[in-house]
């Protein structure tokens, strides 16, 4: 009797997650192919959302989906472990738990926050993870707390200015719902603080803020937000952060209380240790097969994989990108098994939706333009249908409708382990 042929998937986020559903679907009734799905989490998390776990709007358990859940009663097995290496000739995957043969492989590793070399990243909160996201959140509340009995009023300024660097979707949508959270719960129930006191601020290195929007909308969207009282700032690139400060390019020094980076991401680093060519982000480049150009048997998608003189709306780093491209390797990775041609990788978006906070977004679908209230709702809509399983949709569902009626909860769950203001000799911020 002949080995079973082993397909693998590496990374349970959007593009990993789409690809073992999608092989497990074409090779259900086949006991001839074994599928396996390897992760470091034993869930899917829903990243869209996690600014909304920063502002106290939903819980953060809501928007991850167990990936057992998922499977039921599907064929593919899942490992939680670490990746450590890439074989690739000998198609051989490293784990913490062991080494995996495979026969066919996909990529979808995802990314990690990229500080561009800048001094003092260390200081800055990333936003790209559910640990992460709590963590930020509890180290605002934090914040919070200090300021809202501290006597000195220009100490409770610098404490109450948030930094958020990067004016991309991620980064527009944090400085939005954090605007929400210290003007609807903050302002009425810390005392000792008041909105004079709060300032929230946007840098971005680039011309214009939501690079690769519709200029119309981007436009609109950071009139809003300077209505809102965000302070937003183009141009103006982040060359050095420390404790309570940051700089820039020009020499100015901003003091603030933190420092959210939402300023870019690059491929996982092990991708560095795979033959080939890679771009600045360290995305493998892939043929329009999304093949490795020298290994017909292991493609790459996602933040992982670049399509070589792919145009444009073939590299920005979304999820249905991931997607698409997850369903087409799981699409050429079936016809190698059958010995049949690859299908190359098409991709047409089909617009975008960008939260301004409560109440207000802006949305670009199909060409059909729309922003503020009703646009909000579309964007609702859109995550709510996203959400893997009914359960977690009714949850998220339930917390945006509580939210309306009552306070949000502001209970820190876990403290800063290394709060400068409970220990100035600390320094740092949180660890990442």
């Amino acid at each position: 009797m002949s080995a079973p042929t082993r397909l693998v998937v590496l990374g349970a986020g959007f593009g990993g997650l789409e690809a073992v559903l999608e092989l497990e679907r074409r090779f259900r009734d086949d006991p001839g192919v074994e599928i396996l799905l390897v992760s470091e989490n034993n869930f899917f998390l829903f990243t869209p959302l996690l600014p909304q776990i920063v502002s106290s709007y939903i819980e953060p358990r809501h928007i991850v989906q167990s990936i057992r859940d998922i499977r039921r009663q599907r064929r593919f097995r899942f490992l939680r472990a670490r990746i450590t290496g890439l074989d690739l000739a000998r198609r051989r995957v490293d784990t913490s738990a062991g080494e995996l043969p495979f026969d066919y492989l996909i990529i979808g590793l995802g990314s990690v926050p990229n500080f561009f070399g800048i001094e003092g990243a260390e200081h800055c909160f990333p936003l790209a993870s559910l640990e992460q996201a709590v963590v930020l959140r509890d180290h605002i509340l934090d914040l919070l707390e200090h300021a809202d009995h501290e006597p000195d009023p220009e100490r409770k300024r610098a404490w109450l200015t948030l930094t958020v660097v990067g004016g991309g979707y991620t980064g527009v949508e944090v400085v939005a719902e954090l605007r929400d959270l210290l003007y609807t719960h903050v302002a009425p129930h810390y005392r000792g603080i008041s909105l004079e006191h709060v300032k929230l601020l946007l840098l971005e290195a680039t011309p214009e803020v939501l690079v690769g929007v519709d200029p119309k909308l981007a436009a609109r969207a950071r009139r809003r937000l300077e209505q809102k009282g965000i302070e937003l700032r183009t141009e103006a690139r982040v060359t050095r952060v420390r404790p309570g400060q940051v700089e820039l390019k020009s020499g100015e020094t901003i003091e603030t209380g933190l420092v959210i980076w939402t300023a870019g991401i690059r491929a996982n680093p092990l991708l560095e240790t795979l033959p080939g060519e890679k771009n600045k982000a360290g995305r493998v480049v892939v043929t329009p097969y999304l093949h490795l150009p020298d290994f017909p048997r292991v493609f790459a998608i996602g933040d992982n994989a670049v399509v070589r003189a792919a145009p444009a709306e073939h590299t920005v780093q979304v999820a249905p990108l991931a997607i698409e491209q997850a369903r087409v390797a799981a699409e050429n990775v079936a016809r190698g098994v059958a010995r049949q041609a690859y299908v190359t990788f098409e991709f047409k978006p089909k617009g975008m939706l960008v939260s301004l906070g409560m109440n207000d977004a802006v949305v670009n679908l199909m060409g059909f333009k729309l922003s503020g209230y009703l646009a909000w709702l579309f964007w609702n809509a859109v995550h709510l249908l996203k959400l893997v399983g009914l359960k977690k949709q009714v949850q998220v569902a339930l917390d945006w409708s509580l939210a309306t009626l009552f306070p949000r909860d502001t209970s820190i769950i876990r403290a800063p382990r290394r709060c400068r203001l409970c220990h100035p000799e600390a320094g740092a911020a949180t660890p990442r």
